[in-house]
């Protein structure tokens, strides 16, 4: 009896530091993805509410930075291709926020505990960012194009026009604002709300 009790409080115990990990199953269905994923839809409505960006843009913009994975980090770097150089930046989570700019939000915020693998403190620094890019540079929050570049080249990178020499980037930037009006108008036909 005693064995068993200690099982169950030991699975109960891995069940509670868990959740799920890696993307969910669907990335290309808003409804389904937030169906199988609830906090998320709890996140994305806490933020439209306090910082009022479109849920619809911060999905476009999480899907292509991590594909809803709290742990996606950059790639390797490798000298002579073999040789082990440490990952291409500090980006993390699902927002892959920057180390300086993550601690940039902490201080900020006063969030000294936000962690960018919890998707309501990722979703939060999303808002916050965006916030901030609306207000520096006049981006309204649901130009999810502009955004994403300032998201991707910063404040001033998106201010001296560092994107523009990026084709890759603008190409980047057409995919996620198409992928934001696809979620939008699935959003509007489920009850995520």
């Amino acid at each position: 009896m005693k064995r068993t009790v200690g099982a169950v409080l030991i699975l109960l115990m891995l069940a509670a530091c868990g959740g799920p990990k890696g993307s969910p199953r669907n990335l290309d269905n808003a409804c389904m993805l937030l169906q199988e994923r609830k906090p998320y839809a709890r996140a994305f409505r806490k933020v439209e509410r306090k910082w009022g960006v479109p849920t619809h843009v911060m999905m476009a913009m999480i899907h292509q930075e991590s594909k809803f994975d709290g742990n996606a980090r950059t790639p390797h770097r490798f000298a002579l291709g073999v040789i082990p150089m440490g990952r291409q930046s500090s980006a993390y989570g699902y927002s892959q926020a920057l180390d300086g700019t993550w601690d940039e939000y902490r201080d900020e915020t006063g969030n000294r505990r936000a962690r960018r693998n919890d998707i309501n403190d990722a979703t939060d620094f999303m808002g916050w960012y965006m916030t901030k890019t609306r207000d520096r540079l006049g981006i309204p929050l649901d130009d999810t194009y502009n955004q994403y570049l300032a998201y991707h080249d910063g404040h001033t990178g998106y201010k001296r026009g560092t994107w523009k020499s990026k084709g890759w980037l603008i190409t980047v930037a057409g995919k996620v604002s198409a992928r934001a009006e696809v979620y939008r108008s699935q959003l509007a036909r489920c009850r995520y709300r």
